[in-house]
């Protein structure tokens, strides 16, 4: 009879293989089947890695695919897993992100449950972030849930409030001594205007030239964000749009791969690389915010206002600490300076493409300001057509291709049992395209389709209103 001590060891091993076959092979299997007798199908589960192997492969080829010729058709490009598997099983289909079951829902009325239904808020929260993401953005408001998340809004809407960005003052000494109150809105005027004077000398009277302005635009809203935000040049704020670019290529990479418990905590080449740049973006930022917090200056600048207290439900005065700033900070950083660039450079191109539009916004921008020298924020409302072809832009190219939550409890969505601990999926740019909600030209620019006939449709798929947890 062998010792006690290997008996106990032994049934020890068993039970820890018994629970590993048990999460990784019954309970994927076992929600398959669930959602399969629903009408429910998708590429076959994979003991661990799921089906990430065939996402990166559709990933790579589309990538590595010849350039095609300029169409909104980019389903194909941008969402190749979608595109594929959409075909073959409908819509709305089941995969494996590792072990992770993943529901893609392309159904207006479903999405809508998801994001808007009060009664089932409780049961829906965010999709867990690989971890490897989380140093991107820290525990800002991207990541957050609950009274946190909700602090933190606060915070936020009521620095980021329109009204309040029109009204805030950053106090400006000239060289003469004199203090000058600038908003945010002259600040954005005047670099805008900048950079327009500077394409102008580039373009030296030539009918036509060559201009990169996805960069342009980076390089603006680079220089808009730290001028409004910190107070400082874009000189001084682009060491952390360097360091924030280089951390999100690492973790765009490590979003390909199955996300191994502990994995961040060894010394790998990119690991090291992470901590690194962590740290630097860290430091970078709280040296911005020890400049501006102690110039009475830049008393109303973004770390002022992030700073600043706000009343809870209760009536008691509540603030972020110094690590919850930096977090937003490194946040609106990335978020700001990326999704203002990308949609700036696609409204331009679409203009370029149709002129007809081009020259109805231009008619609509001199009638609304006239030969007024400085533009302000009042009159913004007003410029109608150019809402509408930043509405069909936002459509065409929205900043984030998908939208991801996932259920904490079993629920019920429009006649859909989801299990717990199941991964929703909301292909944007899919249902942005799709024929059966925007017509049969969905793959065309046409900004007419915002208007008034069809206000209710466009405000609830228009990135800037839907009602999205951020």
């Amino acid at each position: 009879m062998p010792p006690p001590f290997l008996i106990v060891i032994s049934l020890l091993l068993l039970i820890s293989f018994l629970k590993f076959i048990h999460k990784i092979i019954w309970i994927p299997l076992r929600i398959q089947y669930h959602f399969k007798k629903q009408g429910i199908a998708g590429p076959g589960y994979r003991p661990l890695s799921g089906n990430l192997g065939e996402l990166r492969r559709l990933h790579a080829a589309a990538q590595s695919s010849k350039s095609m010729p300029f169409s909104h058709d980019i389903i194909h490009r941008v969402l190749p897993f979608y595109q594929e598997w959409s075909r073959k099983y409908g819509k709305m289909f089941l995969f494996w992100y590792g072990i992770k079951p993943r529901l893609v829902i392309s159904d207006p009325d479903m999405i809508k449950e998801v994001l808007m239904n009060n009664k089932i808020a409780g049961s829906i929260e965010k999709l867990a972030l690989n971890p490897l993401r989380k140093i991107l953005f820290g525990e800002g408001l991207v990541v957050l849930e609950g009274e946190k998340w909700a602090l933190h809004r606060r915070i936020a809407n009521q620095a980021f409030n329109l009204e309040q960005v029109k009204k805030v003052r950053l106090c400006v000494r000239t060289p003469d001594s004199r203090i000058l109150f600038q908003s945010w809105v002259p600040d954005t005027v005047a670099s805008t205007t900048n950079v327009l004077m500077k394409w102008e000398e580039i373009r030296g009277g030539r009918e036509e030239f060559e201009l990169d302005v996805h960069k342009e635009f980076h390089d603006l809203s680079a220089e808009i964000i730290s001028r409004t935000a910190f107070g400082s040049s874009y000189e001084q704020g682009k060491r952390i749009f360097t360091l924030q670019e280089e951390q999100m290529h690492l973790v765009s990479q490590a979003l390909r791969s199955v996300y191994i418990p502990g994995f961040r905590f060894l010394p790998t080449k990119n690991n090291r690389e992470r901590w690194r740049l962590d740290a630097d973006t860290r430091e970078a930022i709280k040296h911005l915010i020890k400049i501006n917090s102690t110039s009475r200056d830049n008393s109303r600048n973004l770390p002022s206002l992030l700073m600043s207290s706000c009343r809870n439900q209760d009536g008691k005065e509540e603030t972020l600490e110094a690590e919850e700033v930096i977090d937003e900070c490194k946040t609106f950083y990335v978020e700001g300076k990326e999704t203002t660039a990308n949609v700036l450079t696609w409204a331009l191109l679409l203009l370029a493409s149709h002129q007809e539009w081009q020259e109805r916004a231009s008619e609509e921008v001199f009638h609304v300001y006239g030969g007024k020298e400085v533009l302000g924020a009042d009159n913004l409302s007003n410029l109608k057509i150019l809402g509408l072809i930043i509405n069909e832009t936002l459509r065409l190219y929205p900043p984030a291709a998908t939208l991801g939550r996932q259920t904490s409890k079993k629920v019920d969505l429009v006649n859909l049992a989801v299990p717990a601990g199941t991964q929703l999926s909301v292909p944007l740019t899919a249902v942005h395209h799709d024929t059966d909600i925007w017509g049969e030209d969905a793959n065309e620019f046409n900004p007419s389709r915002f208007n008034e006939s069809r206000k209710r449709l466009a405000s609830f798929f228009s990135v800037r209103s839907a009602p999205v947890k951020i």
